[in-house]
């Protein structure tokens, strides 16, 4: 039984819109894919501005801190400052925002460590950290502030 050329034709055109709405399912996906993809790298992009405006801060109470004079440690609008510096630390980590390991003896990694100062006498075939400068942060483990460090070998 032959089929009337119209139905063929119906038939076709509806084959072709078919076609043409698979095409733009897909290309409706992959748009709605990279507009989230790109959502999100913003979202991260303006994370790391926001803290690395903070971390001067973060810095300066930390260096406040470190030099409490021993006549007044037990004060406690001291007790409070130091209080503020361990909230604030919490706060950060939450924000999956961690420091840097910098601590004297530990080894230098350049992809987390900017050496500032390198000891050209020292002997040996390790190079450590002798000494941190500032510190540096890592955001979801990706390093946004290098460690400032004096290095040298071991």
């Amino acid at each position: 039984m032959a089929k009337n050329p119209k139905t063929e034709e119906l038939e076709q055109q509806i084959g072709e819109l078919t076609a043409d709405l698979q095409r733009m399912r897909a290309d409706f996906e992959n748009y709605r894919k990279r507009v989230d993809a790109e959502k999100q790298v913003a979202r991260e992009d303006g994370e790391v501005r926001a803290i690395l405006k903070l971390l001067p801060v973060v810095d300066t109470i930390e260096r406040a801190v470190a030099h409490i004079p021993d006549d007044i440690a037990e004060h406690q609008w001291v007790k409070g400052v130091a209080g503020l510096v361990k909230q604030l630390e919490k706060s950060l980590g939450d924000l999956k925002l961690q420091k840097i390991n910098s601590k004297s003896g530990a080894d230098f990694n350049p992809e987390f460590h900017q050496a500032i100062q390198f000891d050209e006498e020292a002997t040996g075939d390790k190079e450590v950290i002798a000494e941190e400068l500032q510190p540096g942060y890592t955001l979801s483990g990706r390093p946004i502030r290098h460690a400032m460090v004096k290095v040298t070998r071991k």
